[in-house]
């Protein structure tokens, strides 16, 4: 009888909690994304205009954009909404009576880990599947509505294979392509051919071009030059997965889901990046769960403020600011991860490391006076 009491109490107050804390932390995201929506509109809306593309063009952009917003904007949104329901349960006694009850600092922990959990797992789909759609169908929409996008010079690579291309006009989507130079290597990345076409376009699944020149490396001493029937279209050997979409997604999008990442690094797909970015990215993606939970313990210490001093303590401000830093700290160390500078696993993990140690180390001072 003791123990459905126990177990109905604990379940009581775990839902509890957890409204709290999923209302607090939906209501920050909804005025931080609207926010960062309002500003990037700021920034388009002009040349949204100028391409008389209307409101519903801005509505569209905007609409597009929110999944790679909230992405951006959920780990702040859980530091401020922990923030925010550990200082309503302290100041209204709340934690008071939980502590007198039984309830340990690592049991309210073990109480709100679900949730937070729950919210790094929904963050990490969103970025895994809707992100990287949303962010192809507007990057695509984006070019096919530049005006005289082919004209726009770019210096695009994209590796293939043992081939490597570059590109530097593309249209219609990713469809229409002008001035690709593609690098012939062999399994030993040797240079065996150089192919320049003119102009490139996609029809019924494959690529075909029109080239202007070709130069056969022979020895590192000698190159040959090849004839080139003027005007003759040719069907380029592209693979099939190299589509006008996956070409957008390379040079244009960037947000890759972790399926297409990994089908990259082994060689499978056509990429733009290196390793060590790709490592980068899906264990920054894997390791979401963990950086909310870390947010959640830098908010931890403001259960410590005495109730009588309620919103006058600046423990929440100092909360809010080692959060933020362990946000910058963590976006250095995957820049450095991305570019190679650091094992991928250190760029991710060593930041989490060090936060985890810094707040234990916090709480067990506070704990022994």
């Amino acid at each position: 009888m003791k123990h459905r009491l126990r177990l109905g109490c604990g379940t009581v107050l775990l839902g509890y909690l957890s409204r709290e804390l999923l209302t607090k932390v939906f209501t920050t995201a909804v005025i931080v994304v609207s926010l960062m929506e309002i500003l990037a509109l700021l920034e388009q809306v002009t040349e949204i205009m100028h391409r008389h593309l209307g409101l519903s063009g801005v509505l569209y952009y905007g609409v597009m954009h929110l999944p790679l917003l909230f992405g951006n904007a959920m780990p702040i949104a859980v530091l401020i909404g922990a923030l925010l329901t550990l200082l309503q349960l302290t100041t209204s006694n709340e934690i008071s009576i939980m502590r007198a009850a039984g309830l340990s600092t690592p049991g309210l922990i073990k109480l709100f880990l679900p949730t937070i959990l729950a919210l790094g797992v929904l963050s990490g789909v969103v970025d895994d599947q809707l992100t990287p759609r949303s962010e192809l169908a507007l990057a695509r929409w984006w070019n096919e509505t530049t005006p005289g996008a082919i004209n726009n010079w770019h210096n695009y690579w994209i590796r293939s294979h043992d081939d490597v291309i570059n590109i530097n006009y593309l249209d219609h989507g990713g469809a229409h392509l002008k001035n690709v130079t593609i690098y012939h290597r062999d399994h030993q990345s040797l240079l065996q051919k150089v192919t320049t076409l003119s102009d490139m376009h996609y029809e019924h699944g494959h690529w075909y071009g029109t080239p202007s020149r070709i130069l056969s490396v022979i020895s590192p001493a000698r190159i040959d030059l090849l004839d080139t029937p003027p005007g003759q279209t040719v069907r380029v050997d592209w693979p099939p997965s190299l589509t006008p979409d996956h070409i957008i997604q390379l040079t244009i999008s960037f947000t890759q889901s972790v399926g297409t990442m990994l089908d990259e690094q082994r060689g499978t797909l056509a990429s733009s990046q290196s390793p060590s970015f790709f490592m980068t990215e899906i264990l920054g993606r894997i390791m979401l769960p963990v950086t909310f939970t870390v947010m959640l313990l830098l908010a931890v210490p403001v259960v410590y403020i005495p109730p009588r001093a309620g919103t006058r303590s600046w423990l929440p401000i100092w909360c809010l600011g080692a959060g933020l830093l362990f946000v910058v700290f963590q976006g250095l160390l995957r820049a450095l991860g991305n570019a190679g500078t650091l094992p991928s696993l250190m760029a991710i993990c060593v930041g989490i490391l060090i936060f985890i140690l810094g707040v234990i180390t916090v709480l067990l001072r506070i704990e022994e006076r």
